[in-house]
């Protein structure tokens, strides 16, 4: 009768049903470029109490949270977190990467045109993601009532979050020192985003990427955006995914936790103080949901390291692959049998090899001899026998979940542990590698439904969407290998 009642009634008995799952108006997440977990503790005495402060002490902090695989990059932090899986399902191999050949960014897209610019920072779309996202299952969970924006300065920050079926994504360019979007989302800019661009001509100007400006920027176009899509003001589950990233491109510039870069940390400490009350206003304290992590760390300087008499190294990629080409070249009599060398990956250029009636193993095995030689290398892996390198069995699942087959270079370095790979003389931060420095992140989770405390269990990067899916009772996404944590579900 109950079932029979339910079909006649049809569409009232699911708004019936929807109506007693409990869920919070807005999910906020926040990704901080670059952000080591330790960050949390090193600044937490300059901390403001409504901002970072408040995450901690109102919030629940994974504090052994280990990004899944190698390489550890932006492109491919921000799509793991978003998926729950890692860059062999999600397909986002690294910043770069080739794809049918050529080589790409990871959120290139010649099908669409800039909205707001006509620069190629504005040719971009989530269409090289492989896998749906919180944002898509959250549509997917609501019957696209909800509503997904991402923001941020970079535009594989604000995209890759935001995922395939967002309302809209936003990053900067910095020839119009303006946000952009794409046609992929939009026929033209938002109104909202207009009068920001407008309002906030002078902070957009002065040069955001590197400074505070940019963390300031990010928050108050996160604001707008609020007011400007009614994020939160109903009773359907939204999402706003933020991406602070000057945080990352300063700390390359001049390194870990110097002045510029706390500059950017103390600024968006207090834009955060700031959001978080706007939020409390505007959608209700305790109904909503917001997560803080970090698309990954970074290693301090060779320079930094070797003042203070600390084991450490430099290796530099581009140099590694311009000298064996220059060793094949002699050998086998061809030039750039390498193709491309992108974070760590090489890739042998096949058509090359089968052109000149080459060997492929032997053309990488002579690859991964030379490679291997310096100090600064402790294994060059070749995915096509990888079962032939002798890895600890936790760098080999990193390694494994890292590789994409049709994507990445089929040879990988890694670097000795303590090494530092520098592509320039003189040169910041970097990370990349499977170490502590880049690999260990935040992860908190604050307001609706989470109690205070912590926890030192390993916890994935990949755990971060499905615990927040399962709070949410909707569906992970499809690519998802991570694990709820139990902490913050099992109530």
């Amino acid at each position: 009768m109950g079932a029979l009642l339910c079909a006649l009634l049809g569409i009232g008995c699911y708004t019936s049903a929807q109506s007693q799952i409990e869920r919070p108006r807005l999910v906020v997440g926040i990704v901080v470029d670059q952000m080591r977990w330790d960050y949390l503790y090193t600044y937490y005495d300059q901390w403001c109490q409504g901002g970072f402060r408040r995450l901690l002490d109102e919030g629940f902090s994974f504090e052994n949270t280990i990004i899944d695989y190698v390489p550890t990059v932006t492109a491919a932090g921000h799509a793991s977190i978003y998926t729950g899986t890692t860059p062999a399902v999600h397909g986002i191999a690294g910043n770069n990467f080739l794809l049918h050949g050529q080589p790409t960014s990871s959120v290139r897209d010649t099908t669409v045109q800039g909205v707001g610019t006509t620069e190629s920072v504005g040719m971009r779309s989530p269409r090289n993601l492989l896998a749906t996202t919180l944002g898509d299952q959250l549509k997917l969970g609501t019957d696209f009532r909800a509503r997904v924006v991402g923001v941020a300065v970079k535009d594989r920050a604000a995209i890759l979050p935001a995922g395939h079926g967002a309302d809209g994504a936003y990053w900067f360019d910095d020839t119009s020192q303006q946000f952009i979007t794409s046609t992929y989302y939009k026929s033209e800019l938002p109104q909202w985003v207009r009068q920001f661009n407008e309002k906030n001509h002078e902070l957009l100007t002065g040069g955001i990427k590197y400074s505070w400006r940019g963390a300031k920027a990010t928050m108050q176009l996160a604001t707008a955006a609020i007011e400007g899509e009614q994020l939160g003001q109903d009773d359907v589950t939204d999402l706003l995914a933020i991406s602070i990233s000057s945080t990352d491109a300063a700390a390359h510039y001049y390194g870990l936790h110097v002045p510029r870069v706390d500059s950017i940390y103390c600024e968006l400490d207090r834009q955060l103080a700031d959001f978080f009350s706007m939020l409390d206003k505007k959608v209700g304290n305790g109904r909503y949901l917001v997560f803080l992590a970090a698309d990954h760390g970074g290693t301090y300087t060779e320079e930094h390291m070797e003042e203070h008499r600390i084991a450490t190294g430099s290796w530099n990629p581009a140099q590694a692959f311009k000298d064996v080409n220059a060793e094949l070249e002699k050998r086998f009599g061809v030039k750039q049998l390498l193709k491309e060398e992108m974070e760590f990956s090489f890739y042998l250029d096949h058509d090359s090899i089968a052109a000149h009636g080459l060997d492929r193993d032997l053309v990488a095995a002579e690859a991964v001899r030379l490679l291997s030689q310096p100090d600064e290398v402790q294994w060059v892996v070749d995915f096509a026998h990888f079962d032939r390198t002798v890895l600890p069995a936790e760098l080999r699942e990193r390694l494994i979940k890292g590789y994409h087959l049709n994507r990445s270079g089929e040879l990988f370095i890694v670097p000795s542990i303590g090494v530092y790979a520098r592509y320039s003389h003189k040169s910041g931060a970097n990370h990349g590698t499977w170490s502590q420095s880049d690999s260990h992140i935040p992860f908190v989770l604050m307001g609706w439904g989470v109690k205070h405390g912590a926890t030192m269990r390993h916890t994935g990067m990949v755990d971060i969407t499905p615990t927040i899916c399962s709070m949410l009772h909707i569906q992970a996404p499809n690519g998802s290998i991570g694990h709820p944590a139990t902490e913050i579900t099992d109530k």
